[in-house]
């Protein structure tokens, strides 16, 4: 888009680009999303930013109205494969707090410093820029949604200091951590006590933007679902995904809830919505992970605009995006669980975590363990496939972070004995998060590129409904 094109999105407050770019108006010294309810400034006055770090950097605070730090991800880390896309997504799962920029430079397998240059040059802010912002949207949270005290909301949300806390709060916000916490409206949800039962933890709402096909991802979810780890409860249309987290700095329990109402979200006019969800976590300092593994999951930051005009444009998909518009193609929370799940099978899954997964110290409803780390599994089934892959994963030669390259991986992993291309299309498309996947023996042209992995979910929605349909009318009989 060029800044022409920007200005119009800004000027029709348009939120279908809500987290492509943002806008900061330079008589305010205030950055916002495009959908921003206030009055359109005057186009001699706008900068525009491709990142919310990148605003801050110029001396833009963000907006109290808007809360441009609050908007989906953008859709281009999901669909880039180079450099900058992959750096993004390991900044988004924290690497940069934990490991450094020399840490996150080894995984994209650069220096440092061509990894600081391609940042700054494309994005306007390199990667301890792009690490502040977040961690400040992340104290917000804490700040806002939980009584925690403001020291400790400083060091949970990933900052070295007490004092590089408060001065990015005030750069950020123009606000002290006090002032937003005493801002947060008197209905905000506060987070119940420790220990409290299922519901316990911070609430939060993961936002996406246009249409989102709630129940079929709920469908899919709840087919999957590893006893242990996993649980549905609820009916259709009022469902509750629960699921434990095994996490950097410790475990994790979330809940997140179907919303229908979503699915009315199709226009401009309503331009989006979120999930309901609570997170409850042994350690504060896994509250960013966990939040954008959750993302990755339920593939929040999509862009269904793009991908049903695309697919809608061709004659064999289109009934079916009509029927389902927002479709998506969910992630993983795990991407190391993933692909042994989808090497072994669900009931095999539901064995190892029984056999091998850590039991947690106090089981919530039917959660009771965590996945097996893959050192765990090494030896649970000498010279079979599992045993393999587990050892890949273990020693590096597999690697499904966020930061690998795609073809690396996948040629890394049908290296692997008993790994076949029908299992590695699946771990590309969950694992790695791929939205263009196209797996063996299914008809996918490249004309639905680069959203093949989406025109997939149509179709597999298509023949479980059919399937469904079938099994009734033969019951009936």
């Amino acid at each position: 888009m060029d800044e022409d094109t920007r200005y119009e999105a800004v000027r029709s407050r348009d939120a279908r680009f809500d987290g492509e770019f943002f806008f900061g108006v330079a008589t305010t010294g205030i950055y916002c999303r495009p959908s921003c309810p206030a009055v359109t400034p005057k186009r001699r006055n706008v900068r525009f930013f491709a990142t919310a770090a990148a605003a801050q950097g110029s001396g833009f605070r963000a907006c109290r109205r808007c809360r441009p730090d609050a908007v989906p991800g953008s859709a281009e880390w999901n669909v880039r494969a180079d450099v900058v896309g992959r750096a993004m997504r390991l900044i988004g799962d924290g690497v940069v707090d934990r490991e450094g920029v020399a840490g996150l430079a080894v995984r994209l397998g650069y220096s440092a410093r061509q990894v600081q240059r391609q940042l700054t040059a494309e994005l306007g802010a390199g990667p301890v820029a792009l690490a502040r912002a977040q961690r400040a949207h992340t104290a917000r949270v804490l700040v806002q949604t939980t009584d925690l005290p403001i020291t400790e909301v400083a060091f949970a949300a990933g900052f070295a200091s007490v004092r590089q806390f408060n001065d990015t709060i005030r750069a950020v916000y123009a606000s002290t951590p006090s002032e937003l916490r005493t801002a947060r409206t008197p209905h905000a949800p506060k987070a119940p006590a420790k220990g409290t039962g299922p519901s316990a933890g911070i609430p939060l709402r993961l936002a996406h933007r246009g249409p989102y096909q709630s129940g079929a991802v709920f469908d899919l979810l709840a087919r999957e679902a590893v006893p242990g780890i996993e649980e549905i409860t609820g009916t259709p249309g009022r469902r509750t995904y629960r699921r434990t987290l095994r996490l950097p700095y410790g475990t994790g329990i979330v809940a997140v809830d179907e919303r229908p109402g979503a699915l009315k979200a199709a226009s401009p006019a309503h331009p989006g919505g979120w999930l309901d969800a609570r997170l409850h976590l042994t350690d504060h300092r896994d509250l960013t992970t966990a939040v954008q593994r959750l993302r990755r999951l339920f593939d929040l930051d999509a862009d269904p605009y793009a991908v049903d005009e695309r697919l809608g444009a061709d004659p064999r998909l289109a009934p079916l995006v009509a029927a389902r518009p927002g479709l998506r193609s969910p992630g993983t929370a795990d991407p190391e669980e993933l692909a042994v799940r989808a090497l072994v099978g669900r009931a095999e899954a539901e064995r190892l975590v029984r056999r091998y997964g850590k039991t947690l110290d106090a089981p919530s409803g039917g959660l009771t363990h965590l996945f097996p780390e893959p050192s765990a599994l090494v030896d649970a089934a000498p010279g079979e496939p599992l045993a393999a892959l587990a050892t890949a994963l273990t020693d590096g030669t597999v690697r499904l972070d966020g930061g690998v390259d795609r073809d690396d991986a996948e040629e890394a992993l049908l290296a692997l004995p008993g790994m076949d291309t029908a299992t590695v299309a699946v771990i590309r498309t969950r694992a790695l998060g791929d939205p263009d996947v196209a797996p063996p023996g299914v008809d996918v042209p490249d004309a639905w590129r680069p959203w093949r992995s989406y025109a997939v979910q149509h179709m597999e929605h298509l023949e479980h409904v059919q399937h469904l349909r079938t099994a009734g009318e033969l019951e009936s009989r």
